[in-house]
């Protein structure tokens, strides 16, 4: 999830003052913000819901243990590379990592129990609807500002989502941190579409009542008794992005895109299959694929097929995907968007995939003229890697080095134009 910034605007202005948080409704994106005292006392989340704590990133009123988990906050920063909590605003899924993030634990072995409370509700979650009558209502904040305790209100969450599969909503994942490996949760949750969570509801439920009762919302009660989801979509209104939003902004992400465009230094064509994978890796159902030969492209790097509806009866699109291996002050521009979108035929739809940036003009263009073109830039390029699990520069140095070796000393390379 994009590190949230600091109140701003109008709009960014805190819904109440600090010492009035005990006694305010929850609403949809709203600033709330923190003391100023300087120490803990200053977060805001025990006070907009009390009895959860004031550290950590699961808050709990109640024990996992003890099976008696009445509300549960799951607060983020949005700051840990490795573990990349992430709010798709267009869909209302969020993913959320556990809290197993070290080397020394079994998976449901650690102290506050997150891990433990996501494998029972997960569970839960796909039973009748009484065992789901005792999933805690999830509530989502995330950090507001480089600096203070503020927070924001991202949403009233529910385990899963209506296009997942039960492998997909909780799995078990593998991480290596100095050797040592472990494994952690990424949870998968659907924001519901409730605009306010009122005080009547929290109060309620921190004091053990019937979750359907106190002012219970529509959606959360609709989902309890039938596992319908009503999630909370916000199709984007901007879709140019500036460069800043395309290029990663912490050193650490900035090392992992420098990694990939050193390796393929003075053969940056050989960055062509590489972006096919990592196309392969945000969209799993594409099929076969082709790397074309330099000299006949045309203005493909490769031709493939993505295939849509049930196994038994697929039907495939064809499209065509070009690569820019290129340092993060070059742009990919209208020419080379206008070369790949001449190429496509009817019904077919395109991808484009650098390690650069994308400049507004061809950005503006594409959208303008609706051409079927997907855009990926650097900093999603380091996003679908983190959340495939290559986290650290070694990693993805590891990754490249297994999947595209440097050709033998001696062997000619094709340069970049």
């Amino acid at each position: 999830m994009p590190a949230a910034s600091a109140p701003s605007s109008q709009t960014d202005q805190p819904a109440a003052a600090f010492d009035e948080l005990t006694d305010v409704d929850l609403h949809l994106d709203a600033f709330y913000p923190g003391g100023t005292k300087g120490n803990i006392s200053d977060d805001p989340i025990n006070k907009l819901v009390p009895k959860v704590g004031n550290q950590g990133g699961f808050r709990l009123a109640g024990s996992p243990w003890n099976q008696d988990v009445r509300l549960a906050v799951l607060y983020t920063t949005g700051r840990e590379p490795d573990w990349p909590d992430a709010l798709d605003p267009q869909t209302g899924t969020f993913t959320y990592y556990g809290d197993n993030r070290k080397p020394g634990h079994e998976l449901h072995g650690t102290n506050p129990g997150g891990n433990l409370l996501l494998r029972d509700v997960f569970a839960a979650s796909h039973a009748g609807p009484e065992e789901r009558r005792r999933i805690p209502p999830f509530l989502l904040f995330e950090k507001a500002g480089a600096t203070g305790r503020g927070v924001r209100f991202r949403g009233l969450l529910a385990p899963g989502g209506p296009a997942l599969t039960s492998d997909d909503e909780l799995a078990a994942i593998w991480r290596t941190t100095g050797g040592e490996r472990f494994q952690n949760y990424r949870a998968r949750f659907t924001v519901l579409d409730q605009a306010a969570i009122t005080r009547k509801w929290i109060q309620h439920l921190i004091k053990g009542g019937d979750p359907l009762e106190g002012d219970c919302p529509d959606a959360w009660r609709t989902w309890v008794e039938t596992r319908s989801y009503l999630p909370l979509t916000a199709p984007a209104t901007t879709v140019i992005r500036s460069q800043a939003e395309q290029l990663p902004s912490d050193p650490s992400s900035q090392e992992i895109l420098a990694t990939i465009r050193e390796h393929f230094r003075g053969r940056e064509h050989d960055f062509e299959p590489c972006a096919v994978e990592l196309w392969r890796l945000l969209a799993p159902a594409t099929g076969q694929v082709e790397v074309t030969r330099r000299s006949r492209d045309g203005g493909r790097d490769a031709v493939g097929q993505y295939y849509l509806g049930p196994p038994t009866d697929r039907i495939a699109i064809d499209f065509a995907l070009e690569a820019k291996c290129k340092s993060p002050d070059q742009a990919v521009g209208v020419k080379e968007g206008s070369r790949l979108i001449s190429r496509l035929r009817h019904r077919n739809f395109g991808v484009l995939v650098t390690t650069s940036y994308f400049n507004q003009q061809m950005q503006k263009e594409i959208r303008d003229d609706e051409h079927p073109v997907v855009l990926i830039c650097g900093r999603d390029i380091v996003d679908l890697l983190r959340q495939h699990g290559y986290t650290s520069r070694t990693a993805v140095e590891e990754w490249l080095a297994k999947r595209y070796p440097a050709p033998a000393s001696g062997t000619p390379v094709a340069r970049d134009e």
